[in-house]
Parts: structure tokens; sequence; C-alpha cells
């Protein structure tokens, strides 16, 4: 059997959730996603950058419904890729104006992460990867990931993505 295609990645993650509006006000108003889509108050769909969706959220099967026990078989966790180290602070940032207290922070050598809970008690990680020429690997070549503490302190240095993407008015 061959490997899959190497440029092959996870599009989206559809979720079942209990109240559309509560859901909506994690992945919208807090960590920034744009709505595409909105079917009544039974659906709908949030992207980053105009795509047609990275997360699918839904009450078709679970209007109202308890969260997922533990100890239960089902989703682990979703992971949000983002594209620089500071605006994982950002989203660090974000998450604490919102009083959406981590789960864990985590350096696994390949990327810093940051682990939580949506409103429906999913677990999300919001991650960015180091370049991959920093990669750790063992003497034999094989990746060495680790689990490190990350230094939230550190990690909010970064600078803020606001302040260095929107300066100020060109007086020329």
């Amino acid at each position: 059997m061959n490997a899959i295609h190497p440029q092959t990645r996870i599009g989206h993650v559809h979720l079942k959730v209990a109240d559309l509006d509560r859901a909506l006000a994690f992945y919208r108003d807090v960590l920034g996603f744009a709505v595409t889509q909105r079917i009544s108050n039974t659906a709908a769909f949030l992207s980053a950058g105009g795509y047609h969706h990275h997360i699918g959220l839904n009450t078709w099967e679970s209007f109202g419904g308890p969260s997922p026990a533990r100890g239960t078989t089902g989703l682990y966790h979703l992971a949000i890729l983002y594209p620089t180290r500071a605006e994982l602070a950002d989203a660090l940032r974000r998450l604490r104006r919102a009083g959406i207290p981590l789960d864990g922070a985590a350096d696994h050598g390949v990327s810093h992460a940051l682990y939580l809970r949506d409103p429906d008690n999913n677990g999300v990680e919001l991650y960015w990867d180091l370049p991959v020429d920093q990669w750790p690997h063992t003497p034999a070549g094989d990746l060495a990931m680790v689990t490190k503490p990350l230094d939230l302190h550190v990690l909010l240095a970064e600078p803020n993505v606001l302040e260095t993407t929107v300066g100020p008015p060109d007086l020329a």
C-alpha cells in the first residue's frame, strides 16, 4: 500500500454543540474566526482568511445536550495552527481577556501549544510549529518530540499582532 500524498491536510472539523450562540461566542468572539454561513439556529460555519470553513458547529443531534462523559470515546481535541508565535501570543491574550482558563501549555520541541476547553467541553489545542530545521531528532534521525512546560510570560512578551500590523497613519 502506498503512503498518502504528503500534501494531504485535514481540512476542517465539525462539532456537535448544545448551544450554537454560546459556541459562536467562543469560536467567533474569543478566537476570532469569521462566520461564513449560518443556517438558522442549527448550524454555523467559520473560517480564517475567507476559506469556506475550518470549523463547523451544529445542534442537529445535540441541542441542549450534555457534554460527553469523561472516560468515553470521541474527540480528544481539535488543533488550530497559528502561522507565527506572535499570533499564538495574541490568542493567549484573547483567552485571558475572556477569562478562559488553560488546561495546560507545552513546548513539544516541534511546537508550542496551549490547551483548553470550549463551552461544550471539547478539547482545543492552539499551537505554533517551530521551523522544521529546528525540530529535535534522536542520533538515529528520528523525530524526538518532548513535553516540557511552556513559559507563558515569555510567550506574552511577543509583540502584539495588532500593534505590529497596524502602524501609525501615513502622514505623507
